[in-house]
């Protein structure tokens, strides 16, 4: 055997169509279970990420590419233990413009698993809460936390509009690369560059955000927290803005950008 022993580009968009089938056609119950469990990895991944970042002397770039390297746990999770997210779902619209899935079907099956990543972030939040994860290093990892959540909720809808566009592309990417990959070795190595560099540039996934903001909302009125770090646009209405601009984004950049496309090169009808 000669080249790559990984699926084509071809062969990949044909798995990512059938996945996208089955997908909506699976029952809610196992559909919302899989959101939660998915939006507690992504979670425990973003978990990771705050901690590694936290009082690096490193420096800018290095350390906010070993908190994307950190935070790649929360897809490998994903994708290895099986779960179902939003943002990788995005995919499914190769099979809608294939004809094989309906646009309400779709739609229903974003909805269902949207919510499940939602209470599968929040309680990741409660259970790190109790925990006093946030009292590590004497507090430096919550202060981080908060910091990064009133980062988050300070930027302007625009920004996080088209933050995200270039997040889910390339978290979409990673579930591409990893559906072409024959080996759990191969899926790990494949998901991780692409979710690092999404994270290290400080792109938006709405997901991730599901846990980021929250986690930030309850630190904020702790005794003892933030110092230095601005909160005045940490409130639920910046939550809230953030997460239609983070989620449309999303949209945009999984469906469009990478779904669209790959199917229009890979799928499309001939006229042959």
């Amino acid at each position: 055997m000669t080249g790559m022993d990984a699926f084509s580009p071809a062969e990949i968009a044909s798995l990512v169509r059938t996945k996208g089938v089955a997908k909506a056609n699976a029952d809610v119950i196992s559909v919302f279970v899989l959101g939660v469990l998915a939006g507690a990895f992504i979670a425990l991944g973003a978990v990771f990420a705050t901690l590694v970042g936290t009082d690096s002397t490193l420096g800018f770039g290095i350390t906010r590419w070993l908190a994307g390297v950190a935070f790649s746990l929360g897809l490998i999770l994903v994708v290895v233990a099986g779960a179902e997210l939003f943002t990788g779902n995005n995919l499914m619209v190769m099979a809608v413009a294939s004809r094989q899935v309906a646009v309400g079907r779709l739609l229903r099956m974003w909805l269902i698993v949207y919510v499940g990543n939602f209470v599968g972030a929040l309680s990741v939040v409660a259970m790190a809460w109790w925990a006093g994860w946030w009292t590590l290093d004497d507090k430096a990892v919550g202060t981080n936390a908060l910091a990064i959540a009133a980062g988050k909720t300070a930027l302007p809808f625009g920004n996080v509009f088209f933050r995200a566009i270039l997040a889910n592309a390339l978290v979409c990417l990673a579930v591409w690369l990893a559906t072409g990959g024959r080996s759990l070795t191969d899926k790990v190595f494949a998901i991780v560059p692409p979710i690092a560099a999404f994270v290290a540039n400080g792109f938006e996934h709405s997901v991730a955000n599901m846990y980021f903001i929250p986690m930030g909302l309850v630190l904020k009125d702790r005794a003892g927290m933030g110092g230095p770090v601005d909160t005045s646009s940490l409130t639920l209405e910046g939550f809230a803005r953030n997460l239609v601009a983070s989620t449309l984004g999303n949209i945009v950049g999984g469906a469009i950008l990478v779904g669209i496309v790959y199917w229009f090169v890979y799928l499309r009808p001939s006229k042959d």
